[in-house]
C-alpha cells in the first residue's frame, strides 16, 4: 500500500487553481452586510451560542475585558445577538485570546440595555487588560442540547482506512487548502495539506490546480478538516455542534448525499426551541442550501405543532413562501381551520403595507373554507378586520362553504374539479379529538368504568362523532373505541399479533358508515410531550391500527419516552 502511494505521489501535477467559495456563517439566510456599530459576534466557541465576546467599533472588531464581567452583562449580550438570555458569563480567555483592540473594559449593565455599547464603560479603547482577560459567554438556544452525541455516518467502498491514515499523515502532499474568514481580515488563514489525486475523484471540486480557497466563517474552522478527511474515508462522525459547518460545506462543493443525511440531524435541533427561531431559521436556511427533505422535516415539525407556532412572536415574521408552504399542507395539527384563518389575519395584519391584494387573495385561497365549523364561519363576516378589504373573495369563498354543508357531495362535484378545499386537516377540537394519558397506568392499564353506554379504562376509552362535519350529517353519528395496547397478550387477546409495543388502536363497529362509498375515514394519533407540549410524532392507521415507531426509525426522537399522551383524530372525507 505504501509503494501505490508513492507511486500515486509521482504522477500528480503542481498546477495552481484559486476556487473561491462563498463565505457562510451559521443559518446566514441573508447576505453579508457590513457590520454595525456596536455591533456584537461569538469568536472560539464550541457551539454558536457561545464564545469570546467582540465588539464592532470604529471599522474594527475588538474583544471586552472580564473585569466586572458578570452575569448581567451576559443577559445583554445574549439579547442582543437574538439568544433567549444567558447561561454563563465566562473570562480569562476561557474561548482563546483575542487580538487587536479590547474595545471595552468595567463594563456595568443594569439588565435592561438593549445593546451592550449602551451600558456604562470606561470609554472605547480605555484598558489596563491583556487579551489573557478577554470575556465570553454561553447564551440559552432554548432547550439545552447534547452537544457531545455523535452520529457516525459510514459511506465507504474500500480502502477508506488507508486514505484515513493519509490524510492524517500529511505526508507526499502537493495540494492545500486554504481556509479563511472574509468578514475578518485579521483572522490568519490556515492551511490544510491534501492530496491532489483524491480531491480529483471529485468534479465538483473542479481540482486542476494545486490550491483551493475556502471562505468560510471562522467558527466552523475546526470542521472543514473533518470535512475534508471524509472526501477521503468517505466516514464521518457529526455532532449537534459540526453538523451546521458540515452541511454548508456539502452544500458549497455539491455533495448532495452527505448533505442530506448530515441535515437529518438537524431534526434533533427541532423540539429544543419553544420560541421557534430555530425552526423559522433552518427552513430558510433549507431553501437557500437547496436542501428539500430538510425543508419537509422542518415543515413537518412546524404543521405538527403549528398552534404553539401561531402564538410565537416569531409568527408574524415568517416569509412570505413559508406561509405558502405551511398553509398548502394537510398535516396542520389544530383545533379547527377556523384558528388557520385567524393566524394568517394575524399574519397579513403585520404585512398589510407588504403585501399586495393579489398575493393576500392567493393565501386566504389556501384557507381550507369548507372546513371551518359554519357557526364560526357565520360569525366571521361580522368580527374579521379584513373582512371588508377582501368582500368580494369572502363572499365567493362563504358561498362553497355554506353549499358544501347543505348539498351532497355528488352534486358540489359536477360543478367543481378542485377538491383540495374539501379535505381536513388534523382538526382536534371536540368531537373529533380524544386524548388517552396512558403513561397513567393502575392495574396494568385495567380499571373499568361505565361511561356514556361503554365500559372503558385509562387506556380504552369510547367516543362518538359525526360521520362527516357537514352539516347534513348532524344527526348521523358513529361510535368509536380507542385503545393504547402496551402487552403483547393484549393484542393476542384480541385476535391479532402486535409486532411493535405500544400499539394504537382506533376502530369502529358501525360498519354501515365505515363502509359506505361516499365517505372515509383517515384516522391518526398524535403523540405529545405532556412536560414539553410538543408534538414529536403523527401515525396513520392501517386497519384499524397504529404501530408507533421506535426512536431510530421516528423522523424526531421520542423526548419524553415515559410521559406522553395520545390524541387519537378522527378524520372523514367525502370520496
Amino acid at each position: 500500500m505504501m509503494a501505490s502511494r508513492y507511486t500515486f505521489c509521482a504522477v500528480w501535477s503542481l498546477l495552481f487553481l484559486h476556487v473561491s467559495a462563498q463565505g457562510w456563517s451559521l443559518f446566514d439566510v441573508q447576505p453579508k452586510r457590513q457590520p454595525q456599530e456596536g455591533g456584537l459576534r461569538l469568536v472560539g466557541g464550541d457551539l454558536p451560542s457561545a464564545g469570546r465576546v467582540e465588539v464592532y467599533h470604529d471599522g474594527e472588531w475588538g474583544t471586552v475585558c472580564d473585569d466586572n464581567w458578570e452575569i448581567t452583562q451576559a443577559q445583554v449580550v445574549c439579547r442582543q445577538l437574538g439568544f433567549p438570555g444567558a447561561v454563563s458569563a465566562t473570562v480569562g480567555g476561557t474561548n482563546g485570546e483575542g487580538s487587536g483592540h479590547i474595545w471595552l473594559d468595567d463594563v456595568s449593565c443594569t439588565g435592561s440595555e438593549s445593546s451592550l455599547s449602551t451600558c456604562r464603560f470606561k470609554g472605547w479603547g480605555i484598558t489596563d487588560c491583556s487579551h489573557k482577560e478577554d470575556a465570553g459567554v454561553v447564551c440559552e438556544s432554548g432547550k439545552s442540547v447534547d452537544s457531545g452525541h455523535t452520529f457516525s455516518l459510514d459511506h465507504s467502498l474500500g480502502l477508506s482506512e488507508e486514505l484515513g491514515s493519509l490524510f492524517d499523515s500529511g505526508e507526499n502532499c502537493d495540494f492545500s487548502i486554504l481556509i479563511s474568514d472574509p468578514s475578518d481580515e485579521q483572522f490568519a488563514a490556515q492551511t490544510i495539506c491534501a492530496h491532489r489525486l483524491i480531491l480529483s475523484l471529485y468534479p465538483q471540486l473542479n481540482i486542476t490546480s494545486t490550491t483551493l480557497s475556502v471562505e468560510i466563517s471562522q467558527t466552523c474552522h475546526p470542521f472543514v478538516s473533518r470535512f475534508f478527511r471524509y472526501l477521503y474515508t468517505r466516514k464521518i462522525d457529526i455532532t449537534l455542534s459540526s453538523a451546521q459547518c458540515l452541511h454548508q460545506l456539502s452544500y458549497m462543493f455539491e455533495l448532495k448525499q452527505l448533505k442530506e443525511e448530515v441535515g437529518r440531524v438537524f431534526t434533533m435541533l427541532l423540539p429544543q426551541d419553544k420560541t421557534f427561531h430555530t425552526q423559522v431559521s433552518l427552513y430558510e436556511y433549507g431553501v437557500r442550501t437547496m436542501d428539500l427533505l430538510l425543508q419537509e422535516n422542518v415543515l413537518q415539525y412546524l404543521s405538527w405543532n403549528f398552534e404553539f407556532l401561531i402564538i410565537t412572536p416569531v409568527w408574524k415574521t415568517i416569509s412570505v413562501h413559508m406561509m405558502e408552504a405551511l398553509l398548502s399542507r394537510s398535516d396542520l395539527v389544530v383545533l379547527d381551520e377556523a384558528i388557520v384563518l385567524e393566524a394568517l389575519q394575524v399574519w397579513l395584519k403585520e404585512r398589510k403595507d407588504i403585501i399586495s391584494p393579489e398575493k393576500k387573495v392567493d393565501l386566504l385561497k389556501q384557507i381550507r373554507f369548507p372546513m371551518i365549523p359554519v357557526e364560526k364561519l357565520y360569525d366571521f363576516q361580522f368580527n374579521s378586520n379584513i373582512y371588508q378589504s377582501n368582500e368580494a373573495f369572502y363572499s365567493s369563498a362563504f358561498l362553497k362553504a355554506f353549499q358544501f354543508n347543505t348539498l351532497p357531495f355528488s352534486k358540489i362535484w359536477e360543478h367543481f374539479n378542485n377538491t383540495e378545499g374539501y379535505l381536513p386537516r388534523i382538526y382536534t377540537a371536540d368531537p373529533w379529538g380524544m386524548v388517552l394519558n396512558y403513561t397513567s397506568i393502575s392495574n396494568y392499564g385495567y380499571r373499568y368504568q361505565y361511561h356514556g353506554g361503554f365500559y372503558s379504562s385509562e387506556r380504552t376509552r369510547s367516543f362518538t362523532t359525526p360521520v362527516h362535519n357537514s352539516m347534513i350529517f348532524k344527526q348521523q353519528t358513529i361510535n368509536w373505541q380507542a385503545q393504547v395496547l402496551l402487552y403483547s397478550g393484549e393484542c393476542s387477546n384480541q385476535g391479532f399479533t402486535c409486532n411493535s409495543l405500544p400499539l394504537a388502536r382506533l376502530f369502529s363497529y358501525d360498519s354501515q358508515y365505515t363502509s359506505q362509498r361516499t365517505v372515509r375515514f383517515s384516522n391518526r394519533v398524535i403523540l405529545t410531550c405532556k412536560t414539553e407540549n410538543t408534538v414529536f410524532h403523527v401515525q396513520d392507521f392501517k386497519t384499524g391500527k397504529a404501530e408507533i415507531p421506535t426512536n431510530s426509525s421516528m423522523g424526531l426522537p421520542n423526548p419524553c419516552p415515559d410521559n406522553y399522551f395520545f390524541t387519537f383524530v378522527v378524520r372523514p372525507e367525502y370520496i
